[in-house]
């Protein structure tokens, strides 16, 4: 890998407003097709009218598996604990407790309100009735994937839960699965298992909404479905991973790199960037990059992210929470000295790990918050997946005689306001009617 031109240390004073703007710019997909929405519009389509058929004929066309049925038959997934270590297991549960513990914590209790005597409000929860869950394929299973989807549909209690995942799926998604009391497992990956879950096939039911991260083709499909139905949501549409570090003069250059060479394995178009008012730092980290990548398997893929990468320099800390805030991180990694008392410099990022001993990966696998996280700047305006995104809430109001009466100079007034006469004449009948009476 030439390294010479990667990650060199910006003064950030230094930058025009534009030079500034590029350097926390995002990296492009850059996918070879050129065609992937009309790609992904044509598998939404035979889905949408071939059902199971085409979702056989897919799987065997993009993952080259003939598969007789898509449905994982309940004694597989019982049988799946068979063929784990213990270490597995113990550790998959571990995980499991935690999350379950912190998005145990997300479930509101209902509101019960009389904000003026006769007039009673109320804010009940339902949970969606079905919901889809996708789980990525790929060279390795996913199972931190599964918890963080299927722990907080577990905890809303939604009352049917489906998860697609790519063909052949490995025993550790299907025990994984089973934890979080997921008995629909369907053996279909890409845009055809999302388009099976927005439209529904002969076996997979039409869902309330999809969950689930996934590339480019399943961002797009996601998208398509959630234009193309009104009663199909999605939970959000995810982009490429990124972290963002905030360091002082405290930080160990050491765990800078390994946290953010965590992220830029994760694909070529991760953005991983540093800010620290420290050019010792600064150069320590770089050249601890420079060390740690050659340990590392996915080095083609690190060398594409870092391209895009960038380590700024500024005047004080302040500066860099500033930085952070204009960029919305997905992942915020703050390395500095008592870094719990910055909390209140930041506004945008999708989860913050504070402190030496707080990596991301602790937040990817097993430390409790989820992990799907909005990406490309919208931390600005949407928060991480939870328990909420399984559940609806129901305002219910009841007023007596007397409440209504109470409220009506009010309704009334402001029905006229708005040139509302209908809305007027509901509560002027009624008045009309208890002064008769």
């Amino acid at each position: 890998m030439n390294f010479d031109n990667y990650l060199i240390p910006i003064y950030w004073d230094h930058c025009s407003l534009s030079e500034k703007k590029i350097l926390l710019t995002r990296p492009v997909h850059k996918n070879k097709n050129k065609d992937i929405y009309s790609n992904v519009k044509h598998i939404l389509d035979q889905v949408s009218q071939y059902g199971d058929s085409a979702l056989i004929q897919f799987n065997l066309y993009f993952d080259c598996i003939q598969t007789k049925y898509l449905k994982i038959p309940s004694q597989t997934i019982n049988n799946s604990k068979k063929y784990l270590s213990n270490k597995t297991k113990q550790a998959i549960c571990s995980a499991f407790n935690n999350i379950h513990q912190f998005h145990q914590k997300q479930y509101f209790s209902e509101i019960d309100l009389e904000p003026i005597p006769g007039v009673h409000c109320t804010q009940i929860i339902r949970p969606l009735n079905k919901v889809g869950l996708y789980v990525p394929g790929g060279t390795t299973p996913l199972p931190s994937t599964v918890m963080m989807l299927g722990i907080p549909a577990q905890i809303a209690k939604c009352k049917r839960v489906i998860l697609c995942s790519p063909p052949p799926i490995s025993n550790i998604i299907l025990y994984t699965a089973q934890l979080c009391n997921i008995t629909e497992i369907y053996q279909v990956g890409g845009s055809q298992a999302i388009a099976a879950m927005g439209f529904g096939t002969q076996s997979i039911p039409k869902v309330n909404k999809i969950f689930g991260p996934g590339n480019i083709w399943v961002t797009e499909a996601k998208r398509q479905i959630n234009y193309r139905t009104t009663d199909v949501a999605i939970d959000m549409l995810a982009g490429p991973s990124e972290i963002l570090i905030i360091a002082d003069e405290t930080a160990n250059p050491i765990f800078i790199a390994a946290d953010l060479l965590s992220q830029a394995e994760h694909g070529p178009d991760s953005h991983v960037i540093l800010i620290t008012p420290n050019i010792n730092i600064a150069t320590q980290t770089r050249n601890e990059i420079y060390n740690q990548i050659k340990n590392l398997s996915r080095i083609d893929i690190i060398n594409n992210s870092l391209k895009h990468g960038c380590i700024i320099i500024t005047n004080n800390i302040i500066e860099c929470f500033d930085i952070s805030n204009d960029y919305a991180p997905e992942h915020l990694l703050i390395h500095i000295k008592n870094a719990n008392n910055y909390l209140k410099y930041i506004t945008n990022a999708g989860s913050i790990f504070l402190g030496n001993w707080s990596p991301e990966s602790a937040g990817d696998y097993a430390s409790g918050p989820n992990h799907v996280l909005p990406t490309y700047g919208s931390s600005a305006n949407t928060s991480g997946l939870g328990v909420t995104d399984f559940q609806k809430k129901i305002s219910v109001q009841e007023l007596t005689q007397n409440g209504l009466i109470k409220l009506s100079k009010t309704i009334i007034t402001l029905a006229q306001i708005e040139q509302l006469k209908a809305h007027e004449y509901a509560i002027t009948h009624r008045v009309n009617y208890i002064k008769r009476k």
